[in-house]
């Protein structure tokens, strides 16, 4: 019997990667879309997945409890892809409830509809997370999956609870449940709302870059397509109730990748070195903004074999050629046009 792979959020920036690796890698797996469509959802990112047999979309809200039933049922879910979220830290400070409606009333719908249906057979909830649950970290240290929780912004609060509730799940009804915890990813499709995308589109449209506090808060950076083996190998190898951390072993302060990314930027454009760092300014710090992350991955390393294969000037350089290969895919986005590519398809 064929399975059927649930992958929420799949139309989103790492969603869409997930969904295309699994389409092609395993045909033999019927995979169901579920997004809701908000702003950061393109279903254009998928637009090449259309017409492939063990392809399914469906324009779903996961915090519409109803809903959610419905496609378990229709589609006879095995096992869930949780990828869909609120994910932008700047919006969850101006809009925290959305982030609790979805990321934690969202999740326990899910839980609930595959605690209901899965009675027997062979499933798994697998919970896609973000290492921000884990706090801020001094100069020293990595976060490991023993890390104590320590969430400072609304965002990361509300993955911090979802990631409770499927350990509890697991705990209280034996649903099978696996979790990772990544750090910054970045690559093609990325909404230009995030750091780099935001900054390459400035970079074209020679606008300033602007850059919260001295640019010394520093971040591990994650290719997203690093990113999507790891969740290939956690979902076919990882153990029941277990929590994988998985890492780019890239830590740059935020100064130092744009310096890079102009660097690069001003190659590509054939513009006089420096030219793209002049555009850099420094402006107020956020709210609770958290100074450093840093992912200890050893653990998927050891157990699993996974190791990040793709160094930060190699995978900066392949984002910033697709995104100047695709200036149409980003002004659709920066104009709004995306929004009606649902509605263009599916005629509604």
């Amino acid at each position: 019997m064929q399975k059927s792979i649930l992958i929420t959020g799949g139309a989103g920036f790492i969603g869409s990667h997930v969904v295309r690796h699994f389409v092609h890698t395993y045909p033999e797996y019927r995979i169901i879309v579920l997004d809701k469509l908000t702003y950061a959802g393109n279903l254009a990112n998928l637009a090449d997945m259309e017409g492939k047999a063990n392809y399914f979309f469906e324009k779903t809200d996961i915090a519409d409890e109803t809903a959610v039933s419905e496609i378990f049922a229709k589609h006879r879910v095995d096992a869930v892809l949780h990828l869909a979220a609120e994910s932008h830290v700047d919006r969850s400070i101006t809009h925290p409830l959305e982030f609790i409606q979805t990321n934690v009333i969202g999740t326990a719908n899910l839980l609930n509809a595959a605690r209901k249906q899965w009675t027997s057979g062979d499933h798994l909830f697998y919970q896609i997370s973000t290492d921000e649950v884990y706090g801020s970290l001094g100069a020293e240290g990595k976060f490991t999956e023993m890390t104590p929780y320590d969430p400072r912004s609304p965002y990361s609060a509300s993955k911090a609870s979802a990631d409770h509730f499927v350990r509890a799940y697991g705990h209280t009804y034996g649903l099978p449940v696996v979790l990772s915890n990544c750090s910054n990813n970045y690559g093609p499709f990325q909404f230009p709302e995030k750091l780099i995308p935001l900054m390459i589109n400035n970079i074209i449209q020679e606008k300033p870059l602007p850059v919260y506090g001295d640019g010394s808060n520093v971040r591990d950076w994650l290719w997203v397509g690093d990113h999507v083996k790891a969740i290939d190998l956690i979902f076919h190898q990882g153990k029941n109730g277990e929590t994988y951390n998985i890492g780019g072993d890239n830590e740059l302060s935020n100064l130092r990748l744009l310096h890079i990314l102009c660097d690069q930027m001003d190659q590509k454009l054939d513009k006089t070195q420096g030219t793209a760092r002049k555009l850099i300014t420094f402006i107020k710090d956020r709210p609770g903004h958290d100074k450093r992350y840093a992912i200890d991955a050893g653990k998927l390393k050891t157990e699993l074999g996974w190791r990040p294969e793709t160094n930060f000037e190699n995978g900066i350089e392949q984002t910033i050629d697709w995104y100047l290969s695709n200036r149409e895919w980003l002004e659709n986005i920066i104009s709004g046009e995306y929004m009606h590519y649902y509605q263009q398809q599916y005629h509604t």
